[in-house]
């Protein structure tokens, strides 16, 4: 069992209170501005989504983009979680087991079977749990998937801590070979938040700069263009893999919602920018 860290810091820990906290992100102004309602006889178009990670009162709103489109999508069997690694805790590309993730809102089951497939087309994934012990960014997603699928979905989260397009070529490809074997419907969610504590302008531009090569999936464009503009992308790793991923199932990208937490706050002088992207098969 992995039980919640950050319950009570970066949403509710209250079960009431964290519900009222998602509705509240789905409702806002920045939000989709509706509650979803689950679509489940649909046939899912969408492969994955890049997602926001911080605290619901900053990020929560952008973040509701993509769980609202999943809502309409359909419900995969599975949702793989890319995390990145905050800690230093574990090894490089850390797959959790087995087992269940606990959160204030109930239990939601690893998909050990899916996770096992992974490690075994990776050169560089191994089954780890130090590195999830303290990390938030898979925690944070995982109200929100349950609130819009309860427990009928399977989770496999993996956390990244190299961050170079080798290793993403490498993860997405054990991914893709992994689900095809199983033959299982799976959405990946690559948990970003994107230029951290530098002015609203300057984060909107650096923001886009990065936007700009992940809607043309170029895996290159976006790794080479963090260097050259010092882009502090914190989950570099998961977004690269989700693009290489998209790229082997001819998927393409749409922008969801592009914000900062001055656009929730009203502080601008050093904000966190908050991306939602979507993938999708055409």
């Amino acid at each position: 069992m992995r039980r919640p860290v950050v319950a009570g810091y970066f949403y509710p820990g209250r079960r009431d209170n964290l519900i009222k906290m998602i509705e509240w992100s789905f409702t806002h102004r920045l939000g989709p501005g509706v509650i979803p309602s689950v679509i489940s006889e649909k046939m899912r178009t969408s492969i994955g989504y890049i997602v926001p990670h911080a605290g619901y009162m900053y990020s929560g709103p952008i973040a509701a983009h993509a769980y609202y489109d999943m809502a309409q999508d359909g419900i995969p069997q599975s949702i793989i979680i890319l995390g990145t690694n905050h800690t230093g805790l574990g090894k490089p590309v850390s797959v959790y087991p087995e087992g269940k993730w606990q959160t204030p809102l109930g239990y939601l089951e690893v998909d050990s079977e899916l996770g096992e497939h992974i490690v075994e087309h990776s050169n560089i994934a191994d089954f780890d749990e130090y590195a999830h012990l303290e990390e938030h960014s898979i925690e944070v997603q995982l109200p929100f998937i349950q609130y819009i699928y309860s427990d009928k979905v399977k989770i496999v989260p993996i956390v990244i801590g190299i961050h170079t397009p080798e290793a993403a070529i490498d993860i997405a490809e054990s991914i893709v070979k992994a689900a095809s074997e199983l033959n299982r419907d799976i959405i990946i969610l690559a948990s970003s938040d994107f230029n951290h504590y530098e002015s609203h302008d300057i984060t909107i531009k650096k923001d886009e700069a990065a936007i700009s090569r992940i809607l043309e999936l170029d895996t290159q464009g976006f790794y080479k263009i963090l260097i050259d503009m010092n882009i502090s992308i914190c989950g570099p790793g998961g977004i690269m893999t989700l693009i290489e991923i998209a790229k082997r199932l001819k998927a393409k990208a749409i922008l969801l919602k592009h914000a900062t937490s001055g656009d929730i706050s009203g502080d601008k002088t050093a904000v966190v920018g908050y991306t939602t992207i979507k993938f999708h098969r055409t």
